[in-house]
C-alpha cells in the first residue's frame, strides 16, 4: 500500500500529515532544548552549592577533616560537584547529537518537501494549461463549424436564387468551400488537443502525480524514522552517566524504538482513504454531426461552456478539480452521504453499534420493569403495578424507535456495500427479538401467548431467555465452522473495533471466513478467539 495509489485524491491530507510531521521535528527539538537548560541550570546550582560547604583553606574546618566523618562530608561534597559535572554531560550530548543534528535534517526535509509540492504545482498547471487549450480549440471547431455550416447555406440559397448572377453563386460556393476547409482544419486540431490532453491527464493521474506522492511518503517515513531515533538518544544519553536511573527511562526507549513509519502510512490510507476511482479519457465531441441544438443535452446543443475537469471525478463531483485546491467544508448529512466511500462505511458501522448498544439495555430495561411488575401483581404490599405502565410505555416507545433507526442505518450500510451484521452482533438485535414483543393500545407490553391465545405463564423468562441467548450462543455455534485455510499477518493491529480481533507482525492465524468484499477476513486463534482483520494486513494461503 503507497500513497501514490491509494491517497491519489487526498493531496490537502498528505500536505498537511507532511507539514505535522516537521511541525513535531521541530517541537520536540524545542523540547530537547528546555530539558538542556533545566540540566545546566540544575548543575550551575550543584556546583554553587558544593562550593559553599567545602571548607575554606587553613580554616578550623579544613583542620577538622582528618575525622572520618568529615572527610566523609568532604567526598559526598566531591561526589555531587562530579555529579553536577555529569548533568553538564548530559546537557551537552543532548545539544549536539539531537538538537542540532535534527535541526539540520529539518531543513533538509523542508527543502525536499518544499521541492516535491513544487513539482505537483507545475504538473498541475501544466495539465489546466493543456485543458485551456484544449477548451480553446473545442470552441473554435464549434464556432467555424456553424460558420461553414451557415455559409454552405448561404451558397445554397444563392444557387436557388434566380436574380443572383453566376459570379455571385460561385462566390458564395467558393466562401463555403473555405469556411468548411476552415472547420476541417479546426476540427483535426480539436482531435490533436483532445488527444494531447487525455494523455497528458493519464500521465498525471497515473504516472506524475503518484510520483510525488510515493516521494512524500518515504520522506515521511524517514523523518519518522529520524525521530525515532532522535527519541532513543534522549534517554541514551541520560543512560551513559546515570545508570541507577536507567530502568526508569527505559519507558522512553520504548517509546522511541515502537515507532513504525510504516504502520503510520498503512493507518492514513485506512480512513481517507476516498474509495473513489481516477477519472477517465474525455470523450470527442463531434460538432460536424447535424443534431437537434433545441433538444441536446450536450455542450454543442446548448452553447454553454463545455464541461471541464470537475465532470471527471464522477460521484466526487463534489470535490474541486486539482488534488491540491483548499475543499470547502461540506454539509454534513444524517446518511454520511458527504463522506468518501470507505469513510462512510467505518461512521455508518460505528452508528449501528451504537444504536445496538442503546437497543440493548432498552431491552434488559423492558426485562426488569417486567419482572418488577409481577412481582407487585404478586405481592401488592410491596408497590402498585400500574405504577410502572409509564415506564413500560415509554421503553417500548425507545425500542420502536431505536428499531425503526437500526433498520434505516443498516439499509444504508448495505447500499454503501458494507457489512454491519457480522461485525455489530454483539451490539444489536435481529428482527426475531422484535418479533418477541407486541404492545397494547396502551403501549403496556404484552406477554407472549400459546397458540390458543391463552396467556403463558413462562413467558417472560422464556422471554429473557431468549434475548440473552441469542448473545451468548452466537459465538458458540460459529465455533463450528471448520477452518479453510491460513493467513500470516505482515503488520500490526491493534483490534479495538466491535468484533475485530488484534494480532502481532508475524502471528499465524486460521481463515474461518474468506473477504466478501468489505476488506475483512474472520479468523481464529489456535485457543479459540475469533474476530475480523483487514484483508491487506495478511498474506492469505487457503486451502486447496
Amino acid at each position: 500500500m503507497d500513497w501514490g495509489t491509494d491517497l491519489w485524491d487526498q493531496y490537502d491530507v498528505i500536505d498537511k500529515h507532511t507539514q505535522s510531521g516537521l511541525e513535531l521535528v521541530e517541537k520536540y527539538v524545542k523540547f530537547v532544548k528546555e530539558r538542556t537548560e533545566i540540566e545546566q541550570n540544575y548543575a550551575k546550582q550543584l556546583r554553587n552549592l558544593t562550593k559553599k560547604y567545602n571548607p575554606k583553606r587553613g580554616s578550623k574546618e579544613e583542620q577538622e577533616c582528618r575525622f572520618s566523618n568529615h572527610q566523609a562530608f568532604l567526598d559526598i561534597l566531591n561526589e555531587m560537584n562530579d555529579y553536577a559535572g555529569q548533568r553538564e554531560v548530559i546537557a551537552e550530548n543532548m545539544m549536539m547529537n539531537i538538537c542540532i543534528e535534527l535541526t539540520k535534517y529539518l531543513q533538509e526535509l523542508k527543502m525536499e518537501r518544499k521541492t516535491h509540492l513544487s513539482e505537483s504545482k507545475k504538473a498541475q498547471q501544466s495539465l489546466e494549461s493543456t485543458y485551456k487549450q484544449l477548451d480553446s480549440s473545442k470552441k473554435r471547431f464549434e464556432r467555424e463549424w456553424r460558420e461553414a455550416e451557415k455559409a454552405a447555406q448561404y451558397a445554397e440559397r444563392t444557387d436557388q436564387d434566380i436574380n443572383a448572377t453566376k459570379a455571385d453563386v460561385e462566390k458564395a460556393k467558393q466562401q463555403a468551400h473555405m469556411r468548411t476547409h476552415i472547420a476541417e482544419e479546426s476540427r483535426n486540431d480539436y482531435a490533436a488537443q483532445l488527444q494531447r490532453y487525455n494523455k497528458e491527464q493519464s500521465q498525471f493521474y497515473f504516472s506524475d502525480m503518484p510520483l510525488i506522492f510515493n516521494k512524500l511518503q518515504d520522506m515521511d517515513e524517514r523523518r519518522a524514522r529520524k525521530l525515532a531515533q532522535g527519541y532513543v538518544l534522549f534517554s541514551d544519553m541520560e543512560k551513559q552517566v546515570t545508570p541507577i536511573i536507567g530502568k526508569c527511562l527505559e519507558g522512553i526507549t520504548k517509546a522511541g524504538t515502537s515507532v513504525n513509519e510504516r504502520n503510520d502510512s498503512v493507518l492514513l490510507i485506512e480512513q481517507h482513504k476516498s474509495g473513489f476511482e481516477r477519472p477517465g479519457d474525455l470523450d470527442f465531441e463531434d460538432y460536424s454531426q447535424v443534431i437537434n441544438r433545441a433538444s441536446s443535452d450536450s455542450s454543442l446543443g446548448t452553447l454553454n461552456t463545455p464541461k471541464g475537469p470537475l465532470e471527471l471525478l464522477g460521484k466526487n463531483r463534489s470535490k474541486a478539480f486539482w488534488l491540491f485546491a483548499k475543499k470547502s467544508k461540506p454539509t454534513v448529512s444524517e446518511d454520511f452521504g458527504h463522506l468518501p466511500p470507505e469513510q462512510r462505511r467505518k461512521r455508518l458501522q460505528q452508528k449501528l453499534g451504537d444504536i445496538g448498544k442503546e437497543l440493548q439495555k432498552e431491552v434488559d430495561q423492558e426485562v426488569s420493569l417486567e419482572k418488577m411488575k409481577d412481582v407487585y401483581e404478586k405481592n401488592p404490599q410491596m408497590g402498585n403495578p400500574a405504577s410502572l405502565a409509564p415506564q413500560i410505555t415509554q421503553t417500548a416507545q425507545n425500542m420502536e424507535r431505536l428499531k425503526v433507526e437500526f433498520n434505516k442505518y443498516q439499509s444504508w450500510l448495505a447500499e454503501a456495500g458494507g457489512r454491519g451484521d457480522t461485525l455489530l452482533k454483539r451490539d444489536t438485535l435481529t428482527d426475531d427479538t422484535f418479533r418477541s414483543h407486541s404492545f397494547n393500545n396502551n403501549g403496556s407490553a404484552h406477554q407472549l401467548c400459546s397458540p390458543d391465545g391463552a396467556q403463558s405463564d413462562e413467558s417472560l423468562p422464556h422471554l429473557s431467555q431468549a434475548i440473552y441467548a441469542e448473545f451468548d450462543d452466537e459465538f458458540e455455534e460459529e465455533d463450528l465452522l471448520a477452518p479453510i485455510g491460513q493467513c500470516t499477518a505482515m503488520y500490526s493491529f491493534p483490534g479495538a473495533s466491535e468484533g475485530t480481533i488484534a494480532m502481532q507482525e508475524g502471528e499465524v492465524l486460521f481463515v474461518v471466513e474468506e473477504d466478501k468484499g468489505d476488506g475483512w477476513t474472520r479468523v481464529r486463534r489456535a485457543n479459540g478467539d475469533e474476530g475480523y482483520i483487514p484483508t491487506s494486513y495478511v498474506s492469505i494461503n487457503l486451502s486447496k
